[in-house]
């Protein structure tokens, strides 16, 4: 199958690793394409998350000596001074240093892995990591040379919409959508499995909602309204009401008599995630409390034309670095939920146990504002370690143009 890659577990660094520890996780509430947050850039949304991180671990902001934050789609002016800007809009110190990152939709869990690394070679003692995306702000541009140095009459100059643009392998000239279909054709996946598998995501959602498991994790927002200030609380997109009779009526967009539709496909999204991520010493010296303990991770690639079943390589390797040859051990696991079809598929190949998997919903509740959701997904699953008491945790993203990768988080 596309899964059956080369899976290296050795590495010593990782199988050496002294205390590498998330010590607080906080994101924005997630907002719908074109919703509360449309006015709010990626960098506004990673300096909240990374000011409500520093505050709910105790972390003196002069302490951070690396900022690492993941973003994909650059949509921002000052995009290219990202991560600088955010730590210093958060009380970074000078001396500090600053990443821009990334690794498409896995770049939020490549912050965390990139800190990590950076502790384990002695740079860094306390890192201020993350990802942030606004896929509202996607500009439309015209491409070229024309623009820039000159044009001919009759030149095109028609504008192209770079948030699509994104969402498409050019070099597979794919669009994501198109690699879920390919993976429902191989897995032998219906139209009904993934109405299921959505209407699942969104009831899940709701009762994680309603129970308070997001409280910890969400640092509510205040917005302008039209009457006054709005507190901007909770995850827009999700659509608790929906039902798998309506769901199924949902046109397939991308392919005659498909599977994907919107229902059963990860939201369009803006959101940021942040974590603070520490070396054993710096959490004994400054007497920090941490959520979780990084224990390892893996990176893979696959074939592009089916990216989404990257998460099987990758969980394998991550598990397998961490002493584990199967998934029995592991008390939570979350896959990103790009597509439905893509996680069944994942699901399927890795014969995953879904009582414990993607127990919160996922993506296609939350929605999937790129960078932001490897960084969601670390600080879930490290907040949901320590509240219910599990041992371990694994999670996992499929990557555009064909590679997964995924974290092992243990109890502090």
């Amino acid at each position: 199958t596309p899964a059956m890659l080369r899976v290296t577990s050795a590495n010593p660094l990782i199988s050496s690793m002294a205390g590498v520890f998330l010590v607080a996780a906080k994101r924005t509430p997630f907002g719908t394409f074109g919703g509360s947050l449309v006015k709010h850039s990626a960098k506004d949304l990673a300096i909240h998350a990374s000011k409500a991180a520093l505050a709910a671990g105790g972390v003196d902001p002069a302490l951070i000596d690396s900022v690492i934050f993941g973003n994909v789609a650059q949509t921002s002016e000052d995009a290219p001074y990202l991560a600088r800007h955010v730590g210093l809009s958060a009380g970074a110190p000078i001396p500090s240093t600053a990443l821009t990152i990334n690794r498409l939709c896995g770049s939020g869990f490549q912050a965390v892995i990139n800190a990590a690394q950076e502790i384990q070679l002695g740079e860094t003692r306390i890192a201020l990591v993350g990802g942030t995306e606004s896929m509202s702000q996607a500009p439309m541009a015209v491409y070229g040379h024309n623009a820039r140095f000159g044009t001919k009459l009759g030149t095109d100059m028609t504008l192209k919409d770079t948030l699509w643009a994104a969402l498409t392998d050019s070099h597979t000239r794919l669009p994501m959508a198109i690699t879920a279909e390919n993976l429902a054709e191989q897995y032998g996946l219906s139209r009904a499995d993934c109405d299921e598998y959505g209407y699942r995501s969104q009831q899940a959602w709701a009762a994680a909602h309603a129970a308070g498991v997001f409280d910890d994790e969400i640092a509510p927002m205040e917005l302008k309204g039209r009457k006054g200030p709005v507190t901007f609380s909770a995850d827009e997109h999700p659509r608790p009401q929906a039902t798998v009779e309506a769901m199924s009526k949902l046109p397939a967009v991308f392919k005659k008599d498909g599977v994907v539709t919107a229902g059963n496909a990860s939201g369009i999204c803006d959101g940021a995630a942040a974590l603070i991520v520490a070396s054993e010493a710096a959490v004994k010296e400054h007497g920090l409390t941490p959520l979780a303990r990084l224990v390892s991770w893996g990176i893979a690639g696959v074939d592009p034309t089916v990216m989404g079943i990257g998460p099987v390589p990758a969980m394998k390797m991550a598990a397998s670095r961490a002493g584990h040859e199967g998934f029995d051990d592991f008390d939570l696991l979350e896959i990103n939920e790009a597509f439905a079809a893509q996680y069944l598929a994942c699901e399927k190949e890795l014969g995953l146990d879904r009582s414990k998997t993607n127990i919160s919903g996922g993506a296609i509740a939350l929605g999937h504002p790129l960078a932001a959701s490897g960084a969601r997904i670390t600080g879930h699953l490290a907040h949901r370690l320590k509240a219910t008491g599990g041992k371990r945790a694994i999670g996992a993203a499929c990557i555009g143009g064909g590679q997964g990768i995924s974290v092992v988080l243990e109890s502090a």
